[in-house]
Parts: structure tokens; sequence; C-alpha cells
């Protein structure tokens, strides 16, 4: 007789849109196979409500049974990861792992999408909401609903011993091996589990998966928003280039995708724009560097802002910002500055440099013909008043190989 099948699924770092994805057609996967249950080892420190709560969804939608252990030791189950361990159908940690701190930390979730301040109203509201969600989930898995709700309120965070004694959780295990041990023969929903042996099948994350996962970063959004200023730039300074546009524009949807579920600061980005157009106007007006350093002024506090700095999950690092700042403002005082400076610079080469030349006339000019001399050559010469030999006359246009000329003023 065949194997007992356990599903098994490793989420390791922030709850985000590819999470969700994964554990959702990871639950639909296991149950096409047949297992006894899927087992999501977890360790995160927070993510998004809106995938949270997808999660929490498809984990009591399912009928497949669900295990959540929070693992290996030292791995955290803090915010989301609070909501979805104690969603599950058992709930294991490994020693020396803790759960709690759920208290929503901005408008939209843990965090998500909004303003970086919303006010006291909101917040309220917020609080209210996540208290009450924690409370229905825990009560429909009996756990302890007073600590789950405090886990909101009050940020209450506890380790794995303690959370079996406050029955916040089903069981300790050290590793795989003993989890299994200790599934085996527990009775949910009617039905006794055969975990003792059987064997683990991972369901891995598709490869659009981890690209998204990998992508869902501050950083990640940061670094695109620079490539599609560079690359519109690049393109608007040289017509036709073709490829700056391109990738500036599909990383600019990009960005802006990003900015959609990121918890992005409006006044951050309206900063950094103000910033892009000091850069501008500086090259057209003679201030003499002062809009270059209101920009890179206007830059630092607006990459500074794009993001909550008190929220470690979504937090911009400094090593980040500030070379992107300094690159940013070189980039626009070395290459665009100067590339533009040289457009609007008189020209220096070419028939366009004898336009209001003063010649002396070789021959007597008229509407017809007539000779001068120039720039150590012979040209043919016209004039709509006649012009006599020896007098002086000045260069108006370079029609091909004639040159026509008008009287000098005097």
């Amino acid at each position: 007789m065949a194997a007992e099948k356990v599903g098994f699924i490793n989420v390791d770092g922030a709850i985000g849109p590819a999470t969700a994805s994964y554990i959702s057609r990871s639950l639909e996967e296991a149950k096409a196979q047949r297992v006894q249950c899927l087992v999501i080892q977890l360790n995160t420190p927070g993510g998004l409500l809106d995938s949270t709560q997808k999660i929490v969804q498809s984990f009591l939608g399912s009928p497949v049974l669900v295990v959540v252990y929070v693992a290996p030791t030292g791995a955290t189950a803090t915010s989301a990861g609070c909501f979805i361990t104690i969603a599950a159908t058992i709930a294991a940690m490994a020693p020396a792992t803790t759960i709690g701190a759920a208290h929503p930390v901005s408008i939209g979730g843990f965090p998500s999408g909004g303003e970086e301040k919303p006010d006291d109203t909101m917040k309220q509201k917020l609080e209210n909401f996540s208290v009450s969600y924690m409370e229905t989930i825990a009560g429909k898995r009996q756990r302890n609903v007073e600590w789950a709700k405090s886990a909101v309120k009050e940020s209450a965070s506890i380790t794995a011993q303690k959370a079996l004694d406050l029955k916040v959780i089903d069981l300790i295990a050290m590793d795989m091996p003993d989890l299994l041990q200790k599934l085996n023969g527990r009775v949910v929903d009617g039905k006794s589990l055969n975990t003792a042996g059987a064997q683990l099948t991972e369901i891995k994350m598709s490869p659009a998966e981890q690209v998204f996962q990998k992508l869902w970063r501050p950083e990640v959004m940061f670094i695109l928003m620079l490539i599609a200023i560079y690359g519109i730039i690049g393109e608007l300074s040289s017509p036709g280039a073709i490829l700056p546009g391109v990738v500036g524009a599909i990383a600019l949807i990009l960005a802006l995708y990003l900015a959609a579920i990121l918890p992005v600061n409006v006044a951050g980005l309206v900063l950094i724009a103000l910033a892009l157009m000091l850069f501008i106007f500086d090259v057209y007006t003679p201030t003499h560097g002062v809009l270059t350093v209101g920009g890179v002024i206007a830059f630092l506090i607006g990459s500074l802002m794009l993001f909550d700095r008190a929220d470690p999950l979504f937090r911009l690092s400094l090593s980040f910002i500030i070379p992107a700042t300094l690159v940013t403002a070189a980039f626009f005082i070395f290459v665009v500055g100067k590339g533009l400076r040289a457009q609007l610079l008189p020209v220096k080469a070419g028939k366009e440099t004898l336009i209001g030349r003063t010649v002396t006339a070789l021959t007597s000019i008229d509407s017809r013909s007539g000779r001068i001399f120039v720039e150590g050559e012979h040209w043919n010469a016209v004039s709509n008043t006649p012009i006599e030999k020896g007098e002086e006359a000045e260069i108006a246009a370079v029609e091909g190989l004639t040159i026509r000329l008008r009287k000098k003023a005097d």
C-alpha cells in the first residue's frame, strides 16, 4: 500500500499578493493530490491586510486540513503571520519562536496602501475591524479569543511555550519529523490523521510567483522609478532612440503597479516629482545651481517620506536613498544639463555660421550674379539691392552654393 502524502510549502518573508496566490494554488494542488494535510512552514514579519484576508478565507473555505508550523527555531509569526497561524486548522510552533504583535500599523493593513499617518478616527476604525476580525477567526478555530484580541489591541507577543499554555496553538514540535509524529492519530472534523511515516510532498512556488515575491519590495519600486525617470528623459533628449523610452515605460508601469499595493506616501511622490522639475528648470534658468540644490533636498526628503520609516517591513534603507539622490543629481547636472545647454549654444560649424558676417564684394553684385570671398573660398553672391565692387555687405542667407547679401546698415 502506498504511503500517505502530506503537502508542504515554505513561506519565509513578507505576506503579499504573491504569497496569497502561492498558498491558494497550493491548497488546490493539495486537494487534487488527496493529501492528509497541507503543512505551511511560516516565518514572517507581517504583510498586507488584503493578502492576509485572502489567505484566511482560503483556509476557512478549503476542504484540505491546514497545519501552520511556525519554524525554524527563532522564526516569528507577527502581525499578518499571527492571523494566519490562528486561522489554521492546526497551529504548531517550533521551540524558541514567537507569535503576536498583530496591531495594524497603517491604514489598510499591517501595513497596506494609503496615507502614512491616518487620522485618529480612521485608526480607531481599523483597530476595531482588526480586533473583530481576529476574534472571529479565533472563535472559529476555538482558540484563546481574549489573547488573540490582545495581540491586536496591545501588540501582545508570546513565546511558543506560552502560546501552548494559553491554548493559542495546538502543539510544539522540534522539527518536521516530530511534527508529523505528533499530528498522527489526531482527529479533526471526524477524520483521523495518518501522518507517521507519510511522504512529504513539497509544492514549490511557480517562476512567476518567485519573481513577483522578489519584486514586491520598496527598494525594487524605488529602483524601477529611477529607471523610468532616466529612460523617459533619455528618450526625450534623444528622440527616436526607442530603447530608453521602452525600458522607461515598462519600468513606469511596474512602479505604478507596485505603488498600488505598497504603502506609498503621496507626499513623498510629489516631492520627488518637484525635485525633477527643479533639476530641469535649473538647466534653462541662470540660478547658478540654486534650483539643483533645492532639487537634491526635495529628492532626499521625498525618498525618506516615500515609505513609512517607522515600519521595518517597508522601510527604505538609507543605503538606497543616499546613493540614488547623488546619482540622480549628478545625472541631471552632468548629463542632462550639459546636453541641453549644448543644444542652446549658437551654431559653431556649417553654413549657418556665415549668416551675419560682413564681406567685401569682389565684383558688382545684383539680383543675378556676383562674387565674394569668405572663409577661404569664392562664392557666388546675389543681392536684391545692387552692391558695388569693393563695397561691404552682410550675409543674409546661404542658398545652396549661392550667398544672398544685404547692404550693411550704416
